[in-house]
């Protein structure tokens, strides 16, 4: 007989001994913070140092009011609604302990699509203090070429006509600021919480483009009194699988959608806020005057490993990180990249010893027990390899340093997209927005050996580097001889290394 407890803040005192759980009074709580995009690294991260902040200081005011704007977006409503929004998070050690946790700083959730003035007013209400952002690299809706806002999106177009019935994240966070002003309140915190470098200052630049097309005089209001804390956010949190779904039930959990990750959590922030700000440092968050070292870090080491194990794992074979680092071959490569090519381009981070950082890295990746699946580390990769990895590559033509390894990853980027099988002729599973013209471009090496990387609005000018081409067009060329991509790997590593491997 099944008896595990449906998650519901009338069941909470039932569920098993060892799940830990909400002891502070939800119901005195206020949204202070207003979150777009509720996936599972907020779930992970902001949710949870937010939650731990609610139980251990006893403040009231920075609840989490979840919004969803589109209908992708209905099933995660509806699961929360169910459980009181509630939520159980999985965290996964490397020797195999688990902890299950119930989250409970989020208090409610809003569909956009259903009622866009509903949540133009919840963001605009004066509780709503912070509102923060999961939309990942793709939803700031810039050219990866210039840099600059586009404008040629049809809800863009349609929002700047439409300024009450928004589809975009731009046109709700204007509409929500105008009211704002003219209701004579304060501004809101703007603060982003993906992995772009500078996330604030994109967010700033973005928002201001689309306000400036459409209100001038909210623009400027906005310039002047809105604060964009630029943030470095760390935590692998692999997608919830069926197999979590069922392993927490049978631990005396029924939750509709956990979310499952590591121990290991970092988050760094620029403390300049507009109204206000929870004391998330008492929880182990760490305000700084300037993130950009630490995200840099973050950014050409973590991100750009995933990257680095993504590709060349998918390639091979290897279906996750873990599995990668299991491999000795793939272990070596990485840390090599991270020494050799990554390292030398990145300045000193206070506080931080590089090679612990490092080490530490390859247990996190290696943690048996988060399976975090290639595929999903793929996904996208247009939008994410121009920061994390190419310009590694472009610091490091611009100082003489190494680009091997990094290039072999966007010859296999390549072959990857061209061919959509790995080298034992297994079908891969590619989701990126620029996939039609990924592959198209990628099918023709053949004729022109440096097709794939002349896609200027994601390689820049690359392909007109002497250095860069004659490397890349060395390592593609081999891989579309039949060349196994381990076997290169393996041929740039150290006499010593290839012996370990």
């Amino acid at each position: 007989m099944n008896t595990a407890i449906t998650l519901q803040q009338a069941s909470l005192t039932q569920l098993p001994a060892e799940v830990t759980y909400p002891s502070y009074d939800r119901s005195q709580v206020k949204a202070g913070i207003v979150h777009i995009g509720v996936g599972g690294f907020h779930r992970s991260h902001e949710a949870f140092y937010t939650d731990q902040l609610l139980a251990t200081t006893g403040s009231t005011e920075w609840g989490i009011c979840g919004i969803g704007l589109r209908e992708g977006d209905r099933k995660i409503a509806d699961v929360l609604k169910q459980q009181d929004y509630l939520y159980t998070l999985v965290v996964k050690h490397p020797d195999g302990k688990i902890e299950n946790r119930v989250i409970g700083s989020i208090i409610d959730f809003m569909l956009a699509c259903d009622n866009p003035t509903a949540v133009i007013h919840k963001m605009a209400h004066v509780d709503t203090k912070i509102v923060s952002l999961t939309i990942t690299e793709g939803g700031y809706n810039f050219n990866p070429a210039t840099g600059e806002f586009d404008f040629t999106n049809p809800d863009v177009q349609h929002d700047l006509t439409h300024p009450d019935q928004p589809k975009t994240v731009f046109g709700y966070l204007t509409a929500a600021l105008k009211a704002r002003r003219a209701a004579g309140l304060p501004a809101f915190t703007i603060q982003s919480c993906d992995n772009i470098q500078h996330n604030g200052n994109m967010t700033r630049k973005m928002v201001l483009a689309f306000a400036q097309q459409q209100d001038a005089d909210l623009a400027q209001w906005i310039a002047t009194e809105v604060r964009f804390p630029n943030a470095m956010v760390d935590r692998i949190t692999p997608v919830t699988t069926l197999a979590d779904i069922q392993t927490l039930e049978e631990q005396g959990v029924t939750d509709a959608w956990p979310v499952v990750c590591e121990p290991f959590t970092q988050w760094v922030i620029e403390d300049t806020f507009s109204n206000g700000r929870p004391v998330w440092e008492e929880v182990g968050a760490q305000f700084v005057d300037d993130v950009t070292p630490y995200e840099t870090m973050k950014i050409r080491l973590l991100n750009a490993g995933h990257s680095v194990l993504g590709l060349l794992g998918s390639l091979h074979g290897h279906e996750t990180i873990d599995g990668c680092i299991a491999d000795p071959l793939f272990a070596t490569f990485l840390r090599q990249f991270m020494d050799v090519e990554a390292t030398p381009v990145l300045d000193p981070v206070p506080g931080i010893n590089l090679d612990q950082y490092k080490d530490t890295l390859i247990e996190r990746f290696g943690n048996p027990n988060v399976k975090d699946n290639l595929a999903r580390i793929c996904l996208e990769s247009s939008s994410k390899l121009p920061k994390f990895l190419i310009s590694t590559i472009t610091e490091n033509l611009a100082k003489g340093g190494r680009i091997e390894q990094a290039s072999l990853v966007l010859a296999a980027w390549c072959y990857y997209s061209d061919k959509g099988v790995n080298q034992a002729g297994e079908p891969l599973d590619i989701v990126d927005e620029m996939k039609v013209a990924l592959h198209n471009a990628a099918a023709g090496t053949q004729e022109d050996i440096l097709a794939f990387v002349k896609q200027s609005s994601i390689f820049g000018d690359l392909a007109n580097n002497t250095v860069f081409a004659e490397t890349y067009s060395r390592l593609v060329g081999e891989l579309y001889s039949q060349r196994n991509v381990a076997q290169q790997m393996q041929n740039m590593l150290p006499t010593e290394a290839q012996r370990i491997a």
